[in-house]
């Protein structure tokens, strides 16, 4: 026998705002009311008392006037009271809670009187322990590991919130985290009692031998790898010969110790260093660069003094030939006279005295006068622009003579550098053979001084085949599969009560799916795949009442308290209140009317075992519906959080 709810309380942030929500133990208890009034919250309190890891408070009312939340819980005459305060800051859970036990039927703690003493780990063993869990318990998991059952386990055969209530996908809470699926496979054998104690005992042993085993051979591999291997001695023994650490000779018939004798010889032995370099603080090879850089410089710039005297000369040469034929062309051939002694009234032709023309006698003679001027100023000139030309093409020669000579100055010196490269790279390998050998000289010398490690595979083995054997490999699948197959018989009547679809077929609980599937002589249905909402809400609540009658049956350590958010959503809208309905929506109220109905035969069959509480939108006015009613939160009336809660 396990707990069930008693109360639910919130403790505003204003001095005396206590609200407390009652239970009835070993019933049905149904909160109708519009939305938006906390219906749903209900569970968001409850598992938050529940040492929750996360912060399940729906944002507005609650956390905006709510400082602390607490629940009471009872299993037989010993009552539990647990509070925890909402979060300081945004949605980090409050580290710490407070449980106090107290006498049955005793009032929720005042603010006054609570300490919150208890962290997340310590409130979820209270609990687990007032469930009745055993915390000694090792379960086997799926990762292969062990863990221990915990109420947070206990609380995914106790929930169906709004969303889960009739999802085909999910049919247990929390079935869509993560982790989800994998923790409810493992922990389903210890709730349903297919678990041994002993045998649980036996299985963690089992376990710890089988890593145990791989510990031992893990060490037995290291000390293999860390033996000194005679092939590997001789291999660095040739690899010290190659890089002048050891001289010349055979290696193929070396013992180990003879190996050894070598690589210690070789381990000190002075590396092979490099040819003497003088040593200056000049960079030749740079110094070689930048005069080739000053080189191709003046080479650039004499070349271009000299390309320009050419084109001068050019241009004398030109003009001295158009010069000469124009001069020509004046004196035609001395018959021109043009001595100074002529008079300009005279005719530079004939000679004969005329009037009027001394003005193109003058401008013919400035003419000739200018043009015997300029031939002798450039026929002065052209052999002095050809010395200069003769002198530049000399200081190119010189140029191009130093720019050989520096290139081959250049490329010895660069010959003589990769000499020396190669010299230091022969030294660098060297260097690497000594440290690889030194490291195989010290892993020998530990392996010769360290303890050994001696082999126990055989005898480990043999522990694990024998512990094997007596705990056989399927006892507990064996317990599981029977458990089930019980389990299937309960939830096939209560498909077949609640008119579900394929009810008429066998209904199993596929428990490596975490789906109902129904075996039809088409061939296995599941859930996802059976139509309709009906089906889908029928299913999960044929499956988790079901699971409560086993538990109760076989007095399992889990919660005698189902919380379903919701159940006539897939009936009825939102904003149903128990109006009259079209003819077509009679059916609706009746499958509603089944369900409640089939609740109602489960708790009066478990004789106050079992107690489940609905949050509902419908109100209906069947006595199976409403006399189950314990809060009507409608029109404004009601709610979780008090409505004067709001106006301080």
């Amino acid at each position: 026998m396990t707990w069930q709810l008693k109360s639910l309380t919130l403790y505003g942030k204003q001095p005396g705002q206590v609200r407390t929500l009652r239970f009835n133990l070993g019933e049905l208890n149904i909160v109708t009311g519009d939305s938006l009034t906390g219906k749903s919250s209900i569970w968001g309190v409850t598992d938050y008392c529940m040492a929750s890891r996360g912060y399940p408070i729906s944002a507005g009312a609650l956390r905006e006037r709510v400082s602390i939340f607490a629940v009471q819980i009872v299993v037989g005459d010993r009552q539990l009271f647990v509070a925890r305060p909402a979060s300081e800051r945004g949605t980090t859970p409050f580290p710490r809670m407070c449980l106090a036990f107290q006498q049955q039927g005793a009032a929720p703690l005042a603010i006054e009187d609570m300490q919150f003493t208890f962290t997340i780990d310590a409130a979820r063993n209270v609990l687990a322990n007032f469930t009745g869990i055993d915390l000694s318990i090792r379960l086997p998991t799926t990762r292969g590991n062990t863990m221990s059952p915990s109420i947070r386990h206990a609380l995914f055969f106790c929930v169906q919130a709004q969303m889960e209530i009739a999802n085909p996908e999910q049919l247990f809470h929390s079935q869509g985290q993560e982790y989800g699926p994998r923790a409810i496979r493992d922990v389903f054998p210890y709730f349903v009692g297919a678990v041994d104690q002993d045998q649980a005992v036996q299985r963690a042993q089992l376990r710890q031998m089988k890593i145990d085993l791989r510990n031992h051979e893990r060490a037995l591999q290291q000390q293999e790898a860390a033996t000194p291997a005679p092939g590997q001695a001789r291999a660095l023994v040739r690899e010290a010969i190659e890089t002048s650490l050891l001289e010349a000779q055979a290696t193929e018939d070396l013992t180990l110790d003879e190996a050894l004798q070598l690589l210690n010889a070789a381990s000190v032995a002075p590396l092979p260093g490099l040819p003497d370099v003088p040593v200056d603080t000049d960079d030749p090879l740079e110094a070689l660069i930048q005069e080739r850089g000053r080189l191709r410089g003046a080479f650039q710039q004499t070349r271009a003094r000299l390309t320009d005297l050419k084109a001068a000369l050019g241009e004398r040469s030109e003009f001295m030939a158009q010069a000469l034929d124009h001069r020509e062309r004046l004196t035609s051939l001395t018959l021109l006279d043009i001595s100074p002694e002529a008079s300009t009234n005279q005719c530079p032709v004939c000679n004969s005295v005329i009037s009027g023309v001394n003005e193109v006698v003058a401008a013919l003679r400035t003419d000739l006068d200018d043009l015997n001027a300029g031939v002798l100023f450039v026929s002065d000139d052209t052999p002095h622009i050809q010395a200069l030309i003769a002198e530049q093409e000399e200081i190119l020669r010189e140029i191009r003579q130093a720019m050989a000579t520096n290139r081959d100055e250049q490329e010895a010196l660069e010959a003589g550098m990769r000499t020396a490269s190669r010299y230091h790279d022969a030294t660098l390998r060297a260097a690497s053979v000594s440290g690889r050998i030194s490291m195989f000289l010290e892993n020998a010398e530990r392996y010769a001084s360290g303890p050994r490690t001696p082999d126990l595979r055989e005898e480990m083995r043999a522990a694990i085949e024998g512990l094997e054997e007596a705990l056989g490999d399927d006892v507990q699948t064996d317990r599981v599969n029977s458990s089930l197959s019980l389990i299937n018989q309960k939830i096939s009547d209560k498909a077949r009560a609640l008119a579900l679809e394929h009810s008429y077929a066998p209904v199993r609980l596929d428990l490596r799916h975490l789906s109902i599937v129904a075996d039809t002589p088409a061939g296995p249905v599941p859930l996802k795949e059976m139509g309709g909402g009906q089906n889908w809400l029928g299913y999960h609540l044929a499956t988790i009442l079901s699971l409560h009658e086993w538990f109760t049956d076989h007095d399992r350590p889990v919660p005698q308290v189902l919380i379903l958010d919701q159940p006539s959503q897939v009936y009825f809208p939102a904003d149903y209140k128990g109006t009259a309905l079209q003819p077509f929506q009679e059916s609706d109220r009746t499958a509603l009317l089944r369900v409640y109905q089939t609740i109602a035969d489960t708790i009066s069959a478990s004789n106050g075992s079992l107690q489940v509480i609905a949050m509902e939108h419908a109100d209906l006015e069947q006595p199976v519906f409403s006399s189950a009613v314990i809060q009507r939160w409608r029109d404004g009336q009601g709610a979780l959080v008090p409505a004067d809660w709001f106006t301080l």
